[in-house]
Parts: C-alpha cells; sequence; structure tokens
C-alpha cells in the first residue's frame, strides 16, 4: 500500500545510547559556540602566527668572496624550513651593494633576516633599514655608523698582518695568493681554500672610504657571529663593533671563512635572530 505524503510515518525508538550522545554533542557545540569558537578559529589562529612569523633569510657575502660560499650555511637554513636569498654584490661600490640587496629584497614575501660576512656588515647596515628588515646577523662583519666609513672602523685597532691585500693600478684589490689561506680560511682544507683563492672576486678598495647614510642597527635588533681566530679583524675591533650596536654575540673558533667552517652556528644564530626578531621590534 503506498501512504499520501500527509500520512505520518511510524516513529521508530532511538537505538539505546543515540539519544544521550545527541544531547552531548549539542551541548558541547552550544557551549564552543558561546564562547566563540567556529571550525575556522584554529586554522585562522595558525594562519596568523605563521604571518607573524619570519621565514625569510637573505645572505649577504663580503669582498674577495661571492654568494657561493653561503652554500653551507643556505643548507642549514633551508633544512630548518626558511625561504633562503643569496645577493651577489658586484663589489664595484657601497652604493652597488646596497641596489644589489635592496633588489633581493624587494622580492621577500614578508619579514625576512638580513646577514652580513665581513664587508657584507656595511652592506646590511646601509640596505637594512628597508622595511622588510625584521633584523640582522654580522657574521665576523663590519658595523659602521651612519656618517662613518669602513675604513674608519680599523683605526686605534690593532694590524693583521696575514690577511694581505694587493691593489692593482685600477684601484681593485685581491687578497694575496700566497697569504690567502693563512689570512682568509685557514681552518678550511686545502681544497677549499685554493677554490676560495682562485675564485676571488675583486672589490673596489674606494668602497672603502664611503661613509654610509644610514645605520640600521638603530633601528633593528642585531645579533653578530664572532669568528675567534679570524685574521681579517682584530678581536678587540670585533667585539667593540658588536658591542656598540648592542648585538647578541655568539664567539666561535673559526677563521675568517667561518660560513663556510661553521655554518651550523652560523644558521643557529639566524635561527634564533628569526625567532626573536618580530618580538623585539613590537
Amino acid at each position: 500500500m503506498i501512504l499520501p505524503l500527509s500520512a505520518k510515518l511510524p516513529c521508530r525508538p532511538s537505538p539505546p545510547g543515540i539519544t544521550h550522545m545527541s544531547t552531548l554533542i549539542s551541548a558541547v557545540l552550544a557551549a564552543a559556540l558561546a564562547a566563540g569558537f567556529s571550525p575556522s578559529t584554529q586554522a585562522a589562529d595558525a594562519a596568523a602566527g605563521d604571518a607573524g612569523r619570519v621565514k625569510n633569510v637573505v645572505l649577504v657575502h663580503g669582498a674577495f668572496a661571492d654568494g657561493a660560499g653561503w652554500r653551507p650555511v643556505y643548507n642549514e637554513l633551508t633544512a630548518l624550513g626558511y625561504r633562503v636569498s643569496i645577493v651577489q654584490n658586484p663589489l664595484t661600490s657601497l652604493a652597488d651593494d646596497v641596489r644589489a640587496t635592496q633588489r633581493v629584497l624587494d622580492r621577500q614575501d614578508g619579514p625576512t633576516i638580513l646577514v652580513g660576512h665581513s664587508w657584507g656588515g656595511t652592506v646590511i647596515t646601509e640596505a637594512g633599514v628597508h622595511g622588510k628588515v625584521a633584523g640582522l646577523v654580522y657574521v665576523s662583519a663590519l658595523a659602521p655608523d651612519a656618517g662613518e666609513t669602513t675604513a674608519q672602523q680599523y683605526e686605534g685597532f690593532a694590524p693583521t698582518p696575514r690577511f694581505v691585500i694587493e691593489t692593482g693600478s685600477d684601484g681593485f684589490g685581491f687578497i694575496s695568493q700566497t697569504a690567502f689561506k693563512a689570512g682568509f680560511a685557514h681552518d678550511t682544507t686545502d681544497a677549499d681554500a685554493a677554490f676560495l683563492r682562485d675564485s676571488q672576486v675583486p672589490i673596489n678598495m674606494s668602497a672603502f672610504a664611503t661613509k654610509l647614510t644610514q645605520a640600521a642597527w638603530r633601528t633593528k635588533p642585531s645579533w653578530a657571529v664572532i669568528a675567534t681566530e679570524d685574521q681579517a679583524f682584530d678581536q678587540a675591533m670585533l667585539i667593540h663593533m658588536a658591542e656598540r650596536i648592542n648585538a647578541r654575540i655568539t664567539r666561535v673558533s673559526a677563521s675568517h671563512a667561518v660560513f663556510m667552517t661553521q655554518p651550523k652556528v652560523v644558521a643557529h644564530t639566524i635561527d634564533q635572530a628569526a625567532k626573536e626578531a618580530i618580538s623585539s621590534t613590537k
């Protein structure tokens, strides 16, 4: 027999426990909604936390080298989930290197830790006022103030006789081939030191006499890795610069090529900077 649509079907009793369970679920949902919870709340909170996290790192090399030397640090950071970009400085002038760094910063999709080695410290000091820079990391690096030159940072400190620069008639300097390993990378293998020596990028020595117009470390939190066996700088000079900019200092036994020989320490410092930079700037 076919019942009309208006007919009432007989009601079946609910299986034992179903009624109680339905009541319990309804009560839990009601309590959650009363507390302002919605199914998308957790996802929104996670997205907000991720948006505030520094996930970008830009690495800036120093004089006499290029960005390839950052490869060990790059590997460490990408394994930790960071998006890492490497600047290739032309080393033709401070202005040119700053522009090269700014171009890479412009491509970042959010807050960024800007890292400089050696001369790269001067570059990030000037370029680091960029709006996407959340913090600065100086890796055995120079840190002048606005109105100062890079050359001025050496005044009053001990000379570094093992770090021998040979300047050509065009004003560009190389590190002496015979003194390269002792002065730049004594803790690398002979093969790695030879490659660094033979792939040198000369710097226009006049860049060291250029006055900075900005000092990003005055407004951005800073960290410093100091290589305690660095033959390019007097240790007192490195410590003086790091303390003047109020950097959180990490010391490690390494040569000037600390970015190659102690990549885990360098990467760990950058990781700490990324985790602490946002709260430091609030």
